[in-house]
């Protein structure tokens, strides 16, 4: 079964034709990064239009790049939240076209729910159940995946997410946008003890995460050190907050794991390419779990794990009808569609 996958929820158009949940034939981004770079971070607005006006294009070439037409395609799956809702909107009304005009069936997707599903695509024997770690610029959960449609998250951010924080941090130090891969980046040359940082803890919730207060120490910690005229180490500043934000993240979810009786493990999400959580979970579970990880070029938004997610929606029976809307927030756990 050919899907046609279709991501725009953020600042990157994108399209893939995927088989059957688990081979990709065509992914193609169109990415903003360079526009937005310039204003520090992604400007909704212009997102939109850029969706806009790439979606035709993307479409088409990850078509050609399949070696199909439209003909070919079983089901056209779309990101329909959460997100940026115009950006969404750009994506779920040029998939409702694509749908009516094609009478293929139209498959709503979770953008959450495929950044796990890209896992299906780099380990092609991977399966439910597992518990899943999924760190992005707006979302920091930890999901229990029963099976491909059934999740339950029971450890979430309660301020900001992790990818969010990083890019928070590198905006102080005038790192440029896409700031969190930026830091990632420079850490690698710093020492991560050259600077105490907190570890925050929610009380009574040993499975959620708090970044805020951890934003605002390393923020007071630069600023401090600019108002002072103190010089402080770029390197080794980004080491010490990337090692505070990665030792929060595993922590809880090795928790996790192991009050809940996991032994698969899983990550998910753009913050799931950065270099020591990937280190330091390989190095954590190793003897003790089996752990996935995405390729890095699927940790990033993009139509492949759209397409991925949208067989196994399909196969549930999660069919949309013309009404299918966007939606800006929506938990993991539900739908909000009307089915066909």
């Amino acid at each position: 079964m050919k899907i046609l996958g279709i991501e725009s929820s953020c600042d990157e158009t994108a399209a893939a034709v995927v088989e059957d949940g688990r081979t990709i034939l065509s992914n193609i981004i169109a990415s903003q990064v360079e526009e937005h770079r310039i204003y520090g971070g992604v400007v909704p607005e212009i997102a939109s239009r850029r969706h806009a006006e790439a979606i035709v294009g993307v479409v088409d070439e990850a078509l050609k790049e399949a070696q199909c037409t439209l003909d070919d395609i079983d089901a056209i799956a779309v990101t329909y939240a959460p997100g940026l809702i115009g950006a969404l909107l750009v994506g779920v009304n040029f998939a409702k076209g694509l749908a009516l005009a094609t009478g293929k069936p139209l498959v709503p997707v979770h953008h959450l729910r495929s950044h796990i599903a890209s896992n299906y695509i780099s380990d092609k024997e991977l399966k439910p159940p597992f518990l899943c770690l999924v760190v992005s610029g707006g979302h920091s959960h930890i999901v229990e995946v029963k099976d491909y449609t059934d999740m339950r998250v029971v450890g979430r951010t309660r301020d900001d997410a992790a990818g969010e924080a990083f890019d928070k941090a590198a905006r102080a130090m005038g790192i440029p946008y896409p700031g969190g891969v930026e830091l990632d980046k420079i850490a690698e040359g710093g020492d991560e003890n050259a600077y105490a940082l907190p570890h925050p803890k929610v009380d009574g919730s040993p499975y959620d995460f708090s970044f805020s207060g951890l934003k605002t120490a390393v923020i007071n910690l630069i600023h401090n050190k600019e108002q002072k005229g103190e010089e402080y180490s770029v390197p080794d500043v980004c080491a010490s907050y990337r090692k505070a934000v990665v030792d929060s993240l595993t922590q809880n979810f090795l928790k996790a794991a192991e009050d809940l009786g996991y032994t698969t493990l899983v990550t998910a999400g753009g913050v799931s390419a950065n270099s020591l959580l990937r280190r330091e979970l390989e190095r954590q579970c190793q003897g003790k779990y089996r752990l996935y990880m995405p390729e890095k070029y699927l940790c990033g938004d993009n139509g492949a794990m759209v397409g991925a997610q949208g067989y196994y929606e399909y196969l549930a029976g999660n069919i949309a009808d013309q009404s299918l809307n966007a939606v800006a927030t929506l938990p993991i756990s539900e739908t909000r569609f009307t089915k066909q």
